[in-house]
């Protein structure tokens, strides 16, 4: 069914949530999973050396890989808006599931989050949005 899952993963609760549901998903499937992590796009080094926004994102993902088991985990720490991160790493590997979770919310009155909505509207995929609550 799915192979290989695509799930944002970020610091808030919501985000917690999806790349929890995405870890079972994929342990009951055989699955890879794709962690995925946007920061904002630094006026640093230009040479692709670190920023503190790819460390402090890689760092984050570190724990979560341990929390995974012996599950097949690829991290993905990039720069810029996280739907378009998403995205952009789930239409390279393939994926065939996205799992974001509900919030995100930019602007006054969005139902969901503004990273959830973009991904469901522009998937190559299934994506599965994972409530907060």
């Amino acid at each position: 069914m799915y192979t290989s899952i695509v799930v944002g993963a970020h610091k808030s609760d919501s985000a917690k949530r999806a790349v929890a549901e995405a870890i079972e998903l994929a342990h009951a499937l055989g699955a890879h999973v794709h962690l995925v992590s946007a920061y904002p796009k630094d006026k640093g080094p230009v040479d692709g050396t670190d920023t503190p926004g790819r460390a402090d994102a890689e760092r984050s993902m570190d724990a979560l890989v341990l929390s995974t088991g012996a599950l097949q985990v690829t991290t993905h720490a990039l720069p810029g808006d996280p739907a378009k991160v998403i995205l952009s790493v789930a239409k390279e590997v393939g994926a065939d599931l996205i799992v974001v979770g509900n919030k995100g919310m930019r602007g006054k009155g969005r139902f969901l989050g503004s990273v959830p909505n973009d991904v469901a509207h522009q998937a190559p995929c299934a994506v599965l949005i994972v409530s907060s609550t």
